[in-house]
C-alpha cells in the first residue's frame, strides 16, 4: 500500500509538470500549426533564468518572472524570425525552430558553462508534505503539483470565459472573420507562442531545481514532449493532460518496479533457462525498460489510434 500510494503520487506530480511541458507546445500547435522543436529549449532558458534571478531576489520573485522573461522572448522569436517563413509551409517551420534550439544551447553554454548549476528547492520548500507508513512524501512535489492545477484552470478560464480566450479561437478556425471585426490576428499568434513558451519557461523553474538544471536538460525532456503532444492528439489540450497523466504514471511504476519476466514466471514454478526463446529479453527488469515505454506507447498509438487519445486531427 505504501509503495502504490508513494508511485502513485510521485507519478502524477511527474504527469502534472509534463503537462506544463506539453501545454505551450499543444496551444502553439492548434492554434498556429506550427511544432515548434525549440520548446524544451525555453523549458531550459526558464530555469536557468531563474536560477540567475535566484540568486539576485529570491525564489518567489523569480517564480514570476522568469516564465515573464522568457514568453517575451518566445514573442519576438515568433514576430521577427517564424512569422516570416509561415508563409513558406512547414518544413521551413520546423528548421527555424530545430535551428533556434541549438543557437540557445550555445547561449546557454557560454553563459552559464557546460556543467550543472546548483539551483535548489527554496529552504522553505524543502521538508516533507506528510508522512505515510514512514516514507516521506517531498513537500515540493506538492507545490508542483498545485502550480500545474492553478496553471490548468488559469488556461481553461481564459479559453473559456474571457474575451480574448474567444477571439484566440476564432482566430483558430476564422481568422479572415476576426481579423476582418478589427482584431489583429499576427498579434494573437504572437501573444500565444509567447504565452506557450512563458509555460515552457514556468516549469523550467519549478522542474530545474527538482531535477538538474544542466545544458542536457532541452535534450531530456524534448522527446518525451513530443510523445504526450502525439499521443494525447496533435492540438488537442485535453489529451496532453490525460496523455501526461498516463505517460508519468507508467514511468514512476515501472521505474519502481525492480522484477522481470523471469522472476514472475519462476513465482509461478514455470521453468525459464537461458535456451528458452527470447529469454536475454525475459530477464530484463521492469526498470531498465522504463525509459522506452512511453515510445511503446506511441508506436501503438500511431498504430492503432493516428489523431491520439482525444485529438480530432491525424498525428
Amino acid at each position: 500500500m505504501e509503495f502504490f500510494t508513494i508511485s502513485l503520487l510521485n507519478g502524477i506530480s511527474y504527469g502534472l509538470l509534463l503537462f506544463m511541458l506539453s501545454s505551450g507546445l499543444t496551444l502553439i500547435f492548434s492554434m498556429m500549426g506550427v511544432l515548434n522543436f525549440a520548446h524544451a529549449s525555453f523549458y531550459m532558458v526558464g530555469a536557468y533564468v531563474a536560477y540567475s534571478l535566484m540568486l539576485i531576489v529570491g525564489f518567489w520573485p523569480a517564480l514570476f518572472i522568469s516564465p515573464i522573461i522568457v514568453g517575451v522572448l518566445g514573442a519576438l522569436f515568433e514576430k521577427y524570425a517564424l512569422r516570416r517563413v509561415h508563409k513558406f509551409g512547414h518544413v521551413p517551420e520546423l528548421l527555424i525552430t530545430f535551428g533556434l534550439s541549438y543557437i540557445i544551447l550555445e547561449m546557454v553554454q557560454l553563459v552559464w558553462g557546460t556543467s550543472s548549476v546548483d539551483y535548489r528547492v527554496p529552504d522553505e520548500l524543502s521538508g516533507p508534505l506528510f508522512t505515510l507508513w514512514g516514507t516521506q512524501f517531498p513537500m515540493y512535489r506538492g507545490f508542483m503539483m498545485g502550480v500545474s492545477l492553478v496553471m490548468l484552470v488559469s488556461i481553461w478560464l481564459l479559453l473559456t470565459r474571457t474575451r480574448i480566450g474567444l477571439v484566440i479561437q476564432a482566430a483558430l478556425t476564422h481568422p479572415e472573420t476576426v481579423e476582418t471585426l478589427g482584431h489583429n490576428v499576427p498579434r494573437v499568434f504572437m501573444m500565444v507562442f509567447g504565452g506557450g513558451s512563458a509555460l515552457a519557461g514556468l516549469a523550467g523553474v519549478i522542474g530545474g531545481n527538482a531535477f538538474v538544471t544542466e545544458p542536457g536538460m532541452a535534450s531530456a525532456v524534448g522527446p518525451i514532449i513530443f510523445v504526450v503532444v502525439v499521443v494525447g492528439g496533435m492540438g488537442s489540450l485535453s489529451g496532453a493532460f490525460l496523455a501526461s497523466l498516463l505517460i508519468g504514471l507508467v514511468q514512476t511504476f515501472a521505474v519502481a518496479i525492480d522484477s522481470s519476466a523471469v522472476t514472475v514466471m519462476e513465482t509461478f514454478n514455470v521453468a525459464i533457462t537461458e535456451e528458452t526463446f527470447g529469454y536475454a529479453l525475459l530477464k530484463l527488469k521492469v526498470s531498465q525498460v522504463a525509459p522506452i515505454l512511453p515510445y511503446l506507447f506511441l508506436v501503438l498509438i500511431l498504430i492503432f489510434r493516428p489523431r491520439g487519445l482525444l485529438g480530432t486531427r491525424e498525428g
